[in-house]
């Protein structure tokens, strides 16, 4: 069989994207449209064991990387609210184990992009501010940014499970969401009471 240019070009951008480790392009139509893969979910219940799969992830992730915010953070207040949001999401892994059972799922993780590429930039801020009160303010807007993921999350999650009838798995979504809400609500507090102004107060004092 002849080979032909457009063929060794895309072996070769197959060959590359493999050594380096990157995921090949979303494959695209001639109008723009994603092509679904062949293991794509055909129906509301498979897009929602999927969601279920990929929070399931980064539930799990989060508990490795809120113990690195906390050792990072300087102040009590947020150190503890860190260490209590991390035994708060231990029992949330719990959960949604216990939503896999209600629909007859086994529970499996899936890796979640979104929640790798969100724990990466709290990471980069740690690295990017002075160990105090900067850091600990660009801590609390990371953190925020991964509570808004997951209150997003929690929330579809849960219309899926009503609308898919699964009511006892609602109970248990919603319950989660409700306190994905209350840290979010705590960080917000803990930042404008004396986080944010002694970050801007440091930055004034080095000008």
């Amino acid at each position: 069989m002849k080979t032909t240019t457009k063929d060794t070009t895309a072996a070769k951008a197959k060959s590359t994207a493999a050594q380096s480790g990157t995921k090949p392009a979303s494959k695209t139509t001639s109008n723009g449209t994603v092509k679904a893969k062949s293991s794509a979910a055909e129906g509301l219940r498979e897009l929602f064991v999927d969601s279920l799969k990929d929070i399931y992830w980064a539930e799990k992730a989060l508990t490795k990387a809120l113990p690195k915010m906390a050792k990072n953070a300087t102040s009590e207040n947020l150190i503890t609210a860190i260490n209590d949001h991390l035994a708060v999401t231990q029992g949330q892994v719990t959960r949604l184990e216990k939503v896999f059972s209600l629909i007859g799922e086994k529970a499996a993780a899936k890796k979640c992009d979104a929640m790798e590429g969100l724990i990466k930039e709290g990471e980069s801020i740690m690295e990017e501010t002075q160990a105090g009160p900067v850091r600990d303010a660009g801590i609390i807007a990371a953190s925020q940014k991964i509570e808004h993921y997951e209150i997003a999350t929690y929330g579809t999650l849960a219309a899926f499970a009503t609308t898919l009838g699964e009511d006892d798995a609602v109970l248990l979504l919603e319950k989660t969401l409700a306190e994905e809400k209350e840290a979010d609500t705590l960080l917000t507090e803990a930042a404008y009471n004396t986080i944010n102004f002694d970050a801007n107060d440091e930055g004034q004092d080095q000008e």
